[in-house]
C-alpha cells in the first residue's frame, strides 16, 4: 500500500479562522489540533474543527497544494470547503467511525 498524504482545513467555526496543513495521519493530526497539543496558529486560533481535506499519492504534491492553498483569498479557501461540505460539519467524526 502507497503511503497517503492529505491537505487539509481546519477551521473555528464556519466562515472563521482557517489553518491550511499536510500530513500523513490526518486522524492524529487533526486530535493534536483538536486537544492543543501543539503551540502555534491554530492553538492561539481555535481551529479545531476539520472542514476539508484532499488525499494524495505524492508528498511533494500535497505540498505544493498546501502551498497553493494558502495563497488563495478568503474566498475561495470557503468556497473550496462549501462545495464539499456546505454545513461546515466536523469531518473527524467521520474519519472515526
Amino acid at each position: 500500500m502507497s503511503p497517503v498524504y492529505y491537505v487539509y482545513i481546519m477551521a473555528s467555526q464556519r466562515n472563521g479562522t482557517t489553518y491550511i496543513g499536510v500530513t500523513n495521519d490526518l486522524v492524529r493530526r487533526a486530535y493534536e489540533h483538536r486537544e492543543n497539543l501543539r503551540p502555534g496558529f491554530s492553538a492561539r486560533n481555535r481551529t479545531k474543527r476539520l472542514v476539508y481535506f484532499e488525499p494524495y499519492a505524492d508528498v511533494r504534491e500535497a505540498i505544493k497544494r498546501e502551498k497553493q492553498m494558502k495563497k488563495w483569498n478568503r474566498a475561495w479557501k470557503i468556497e473550496l470547503i462549501e462545495r464539499s461540505n456546505p454545513q461546515w460539519r466536523d469531518l473527524w467524526f467521520d474519519l472515526n467511525r
